[in-house]
């Protein structure tokens, strides 16, 4: 598993922004895909965005339009620019990465969306 540093969670108010960053301790890979998941209390686990090395996105539904994922290659660092924030966006967000068969987890960092 490779460890993964993730910043950029806290409170803000409804339609304000955070941007997420998440930084992969490692270099020199293959293909890989990386981003966000999050789970809100009471509700399960759900893809929010994921970018692949070459540049493919996948958002949900939900963020469509509001959430804009972003990479850097050499740095294998991935951005959740979140705009519009709403307070059903209030999760703790876990930085994905998968390289191979290989899934590796972030701790997760808090976003609360205030009323």
């Amino acid at each position: 598993q490779v460890q993964l540093v993730e910043s950029g969670g806290g409170l803000v108010q409804t339609g304000g922004s955070l941007r997420l960053s998440c930084a992969a301790a490692v270099s020199n890979v293959g293909p890989w895909r990386m981003g966000w998941f999050r789970q809100a209390p009471g509700k399960e686990r759900e893809m929010v965005a994921l970018i692949t090395s070459g540049g493919s996105t996948n958002y949900a539904d939900s963020v469509k339009d509001r959430f804009t994922i972003s990479r850097d290659n050499v740095k294998i660092t991935v951005f959740l620019q979140m705009n519009s924030l709403k307070p059903e966006d209030t999760a703790v967000y876990q930085c994905y990465l998968q390289i191979g068969v290989t899934d590796s987890w972030g701790q997760g960092t808090q976003v609360i969306v205030a009323s």
